[in-house]
């Protein structure tokens, strides 16, 4: 995974990198100490049951609160 994250970061060229592809891909990236924050957008749709965010279990500081349209947006740094 370091490996990957090292090419993502040359190819990003100093700017931030996005994770897409869901909880496991971003739980990988965790377990190795490579992430900085958590954006999540929550849909307005109400949910009887369901997975986990992520498939770990992460200490998150809440950093800011917004909304983006339909979306309610949440930013999380990860707390190491």
């Amino acid at each position: 995974m370091e490996v990957v994250h090292k090419e993502m970061a040359a190819a990003a060229d100093g700017k931030d990198l996005w994770l897409m592809g869901g909880g496991e891909l971003v739980g990988q990236f965790a377990d190795q100490g490579l992430l900085d924050e958590i954006i999540v957008s929550i849909a307005p749709v109400t949910l009887g049951a369901g997975a986990p965010l992520l498939p770990r279990r992460l200490e998150l500081k809440t950093e800011e609160v917004a909304h983006n349209g339909e979306f309610a947006c949440v930013r999380y740094s990860v707390v190491r």
